[in-house]
């Protein structure tokens, strides 16, 4: 296990030859640290790291005298009104001599879909929190420490529980009145916030977002707008119900996961939604790396029979996944949908030990098996 060597350096390599590359993600995932792994002795990052908040950094990227290094990092630039412009003149001039990496807040992500002037300059990463493979676990002991800190560098390398409740609370803080407060407008931030450690509760579940409103006394567009502003800052992510064709499926309900685990109460909800950041952070490696267009959704119809996950490549399913505690009884939702879908593979992952196959296309196999035999990242 070296988490220092994140899963992303390959293709930033990669995509720096010819490219701007650009590294979002959630608050405090790593993506600074991930950059300046690129700049090489620390002389170099003294002087090739541009941060907008520094006042030295931000009268140098104004002047337009830039430092003479071969990779040249801006952090927060986005913080700027013109920084599209600013960096579009700036790659257009020194593409041939230097290369240029862009990282920063849930902004970032945000502003540079404001525009064109960038288009065809620059490659966009989604950073994710570590996982089963990219930290190379083995172990179910393994799998638990990563379990109960979270995928966040931080809390999980101190391994601290005193630390890791002082950084949940930190981080949310942050959040709100840092990040959502610079990309929105609003006044009633300590309400998102109450709404955010609200969401811990609704693991696993189609979300209500009229009960969400009535909880917090708002109407349903205020309610359903903190949730979407909560994704923007990658505090939460939603996914969709599959709408398949021979069963009555529902189709508008939502289910809503954590971008930290950890801060999921229940044993069972928190290893669903571990299991469901590890398939988002597949799918979206690979739409930000091959071009592939990714989508995680769930299956359920109204008599309620569930499958908690489905992967969409190109809109056609590429496997199911169903979450368990326990690893001996096969869930009867599995077989359910393997005779009335076009899925080619169920799962069902477990935490335990126990590996078999059920009814031809049903595959009960622990988490970590899975994660290496699918190939996730």
């Amino acid at each position: 296990m070296d988490p220092k060597n994140r899963y992303l350096e390959p293709e930033i390599h990669e995509f720096l030859e010819s490219r701007m590359v650009f590294v979002g993600g959630p608050r405090q995932v790593g993506k600074t640290t991930l950059c300046l792994s690129f700049l090489g002795s620390q002389s170099r990052t003294q002087t090739a790291y541009l941060n907008w908040d520094l006042p030295f950094s931000k009268k140098i990227i104004k002047s337009g005298y830039l430092p003479a290094e071969p990779i040249l990092l801006f952090d927060e630039i986005h913080k700027f009104k013109n920084w599209r412009n600013l960096l579009k003149g700036y790659f257009d001039q020194r593409k041939d001599i230097q290369k240029f990496l862009v990282t920063g807040s849930a902004r970032l992500d945000h502003y540079r879909k404001g525009g064109d002037s960038l288009l065809g300059r620059y490659r966009y990463l989604r950073l994710h929190p570590f996982s089963v493979s990219e930290l190379n676990l083995q172990t179910k002991n393994d799998l638990k420490e990563l379990l109960r800190f979270g995928g966040f560098p931080e809390p999980f390398l101190k391994g601290n529980e005193k630390f890791w409740k002082l950084w949940i609370q930190e981080r949310l803080h942050r959040i709100v009145y840092d990040d959502i407060r610079d990309l929105e407008n609003l006044r009633e931030y300590s309400r998102i916030e109450v709404l955010a450690e609200t969401l811990a509760s609704k693991i696993g579940s189609p979300l209500s977002i009229q009960s969400l409103a009535e909880d917090l006394e708002v109407n349903f567009r205020t309610a359903e707008n903190w949730v979407q502003i909560l994704e923007k800052v990658y505090y939460c992510f939603r996914i969709l119900p599959l709408g398949a064709p021979k069963i009555r499926a529902v189709k508008k309900e939502k289910k809503l996961y954590l971008w930290d685990w950890s801060e999921c109460e229940s044993e069972g909800a928190r290893f669903e939604n571990f299991v469901a950041s590890h398939l988002l952070k597949y799918c979206h490696h690979l739409e930000d790396t091959q071009g592939e267009k990714m989508e995680l959704r769930f299956l359920r119809d109204t008599n309620r029979r569930e499958i908690d996950f489905v992967v969409l490549k190109k809109n056609k399913p590429l496997f199911a996944v169903e979450c368990k505690t326990g690893d001996k009884q096969v869930s009867p939702h599995l077989k359910y949908f393997k005779d009335r879908t076009n899925i080619p593979f169920f799962y069902q992952v477990h935490m335990g030990d126990s590996d078999f196959l059920a009814d031809g296309k049903i595959r009960v196999l622990p988490f970590v098996k899975f994660a290496r035999e699918v190939g996730l990242v």
